[in-house]
């Protein structure tokens, strides 16, 4: 792997840091790690694609990065860009933490190379963009429910559950499966390859 994807894997340290230091179910503990230099210090926006501007897209919100900029922002934290769950639902429009797909970008933001063309430009203004990684749940109709089981915190009774009981449109991952944290880090690599 080039060192130029180390170090942007590296720009994903903090959202990382959100999840990856808890402890698993079996009492091991994830090896925590130092965020970047370059996040030290560093003015984070974080940007509601939703409700940034009128439209709502990836498009929209570039055409605002030259302004973010000239405010001093260093880094711009994009809340989840995924497609959202419709299996149970809350709302209309659902909830951006209800992830349907890790490797794809909500219709209503745009599509991948929206993605890529936003990240391209924040770049050019020397600004670094940050997923908001939603990595401890996913909606009840992403295809890893019914694809990897095996990959989901059951009660006693052998069902599913959510996180917490007001999160129902949410199932909880069980990251004491290898094949799960493997999966996340491959997601996470996705990102960096295809819109970095």
């Amino acid at each position: 792997m080039p060192i130029r994807h180390l170090l942007r894997l590296a720009a994903l340290a903090p959202a990382l840091l959100l999840w990856g230091c808890r402890a698993l179910r079996s009492g091991s503990a994830l090896p925590c790690t130092t965020p970047p230099s370059w996040s030290r210090n560093a003015n984070i926006y974080e940007l509601n694609l939703r409700q940034f501007t009128p439209t709502g897209t990836l498009q929209a919100a570039a055409e605002h990065l030259p302004r973010l900029c000239e405010l001093g922002v260093d880094i711009i934290w994009l809340m989840p860009i995924h497609p959202i769950g419709e299996d149970r639902r809350k709302g209309t429009l659902g909830s951006y933490y209800s992830v349907r797909d890790y490797r794809g970008v909500n219709p209503e933001f745009g599509n991948l190379q929206d993605m890529k063309s936003f990240v391209n430009q924040a770049h050019d203004l020397r600004m670094r963009v940050i997923l908001d990684w939603v990595a401890n749940h996913c909606a009840w109709d992403n295809p890893l429910v019914s694809e990897h089981p095996d990959w989901f915190t059951r009660d006693d009774a052998g069902h599913m559950v959510a996180p917490v009981p007001d999160w129902s449109d949410v199932v909880d991952l069980d990251y004491d499966d290898p094949e799960l944290r493997r999966y996340m880090i491959d997601s996470l690599l996705f990102w960096v390859r295809e819109a970095d």
